[in-house]
């Protein structure tokens, strides 16, 4: 039986992108001083300190124009994969490559098949090139491959796999995805986001950069900086896939897509080992510890395997939302994912996981 599938085209359907409210706003707007962000998702114990000092050792050559080719962070990337780094390309954040693999792949008569209540970057990018956008409904909070196999036309180009999906935090298996990657002709590509990747804890996680390494070209794999190395504000994100398919992602990506800091950041990140143990160590304990709080409070919660999740308020949702904020807690509503009565929430230290556990306390018995 086909799945019902939604279908949207162009500019007219292109809903700009809102991210998380920042904490300057927040201060202004309601005159707090001690304010939280739990709604980007960002790494609570701060940046890489070897990208850190790698940044403070490259400020003074901030007059010279970066690498167009970002070569050392290219090869730096390819040894901690063990690809070579022809199979790898970089972007201004994971957010650029899609950018970049929409224009290159994309035209009026392209469709790209998404998940319902998934990453809204993929949305965005689809209808700036103007093809027809195909969304799949999510089953029991993940994305159901079977759906999207489904709605797989001649006009296909890209299927992007959100893995762990944002703003769900669900997974799909391995198993699941290699009966996908059956169904998916040579002509489709298809791009695992797997902006989460080092924060999964499961044994039937897909391993997708066995595709690329036996050569399939119709695979690319995204990652970032962003999470575990704590680097959403230098804007870091990377694609793994053979050179063909990122041959024509790379002719459109601007001259200097990655800046100067990003570059050495990236590199010194690489050798971080410890700051990535401690990035996974404090979240797969706060995930656990934040999830049996919103529980406890009787609310729903879908299990995450990210440094966020989903919870069901009712709704009343939004209301809460604000009610938060005003105290201070700044999280995530899903009104623009189509889950109107869900809040996301990042899993924070354990102090910001108290105080927005209080907060929640303090607004829901209101």
């Amino acid at each position: 039986m086909t799945k019902q599938v939604q279908h949207q085209v162009g500019l007219d359907a292109l809903k700009p992108y809102v991210p998380g409210t920042p904490i300057e706003e927040v201060q202004r707007k309601h005159g707090l001083e001690d304010v939280i962000k739990l709604a980007s998702n960002e790494n609570p114990l701060g940046p890489s300190p070897k990208a850190v000092q790698a940044i403070r050792e490259t400020l003074s050559k901030l007059n010279l124009y970066p690498d167009g080719q970002s070569y050392a962070l290219r090869g730096a990337l390819g040894d901690f994969l063990g690809v070579d780094r022809e199979f790898v390309a970089v972007g201004n954040g994971a957010d650029g490559v899609i950018m970049q693999t929409c224009m290159a792949y994309l035209d009026e008569e392209s469709e790209v098949i998404v998940s319902e209540s998934s990453f809204p970057v993929y949305d965005i990018y689809t209808h700036v090139m103007r093809a027809k956008l195909v969304k799949t409904p999510l089953k029991d909070y993940g994305l159901d491959l079977e759906a999207m196999a489904d709605t797989i036309t001649p006009r296909t180009r890209l299927i992007f796999v959100c893995n762990p999906n944002n703003p769900t935090g669900t997974i799909v298996t391995a198993d699941q995805v290699t009966s996908f990657m059956e169904r998916v002709p040579d002509d489709v590509l298809v791009v695992f986001d797997e902006a989460y990747y080092e924060l999964v804890d499961s044994d039937v996680y897909p391993e997708t950069l066995a595709y690329v390494r036996e050569g399939r070209a119709n695979v690319m794999v995204l990652r970032t900086f962003s999470k575990i190395f704590g680097l959403a504000g230098v804007r870091l994100g990377y694609a793994i896939a053979v050179p063909e398919v990122l041959a024509p992602v790379n002719r459109v990506k601007e001259p200097f897509a990655v800046n100067l800091l990003a570059q050495a950041a990236g590199v010194a990140a690489l050798g971080d080992s410890a700051f990535v143990e401690r990035t996974v160590g404090n979240t797969l304990k706060e995930r656990r510890y934040l999830q049996e709080q919103l529980q406890d409070l009787g609310l729903e919660v879908v299990p995450s395997h990210t440094n966020f999740m989903l919870v069901k308020i009712g709704p009343q949702a939004c209301e809460v939302q604000q009610a938060l904020v005003r105290r201070g807690v700044i999280v995530r509503p899903c009104d623009g994912y189509s889950l109107p009565q869900f809040l996301r929430v990042t899993v924070g230290s354990r102090e910001q996981n108290d105080r927005l556990i209080a907060a929640l306390k303090d607004v829901l018995k209101a």
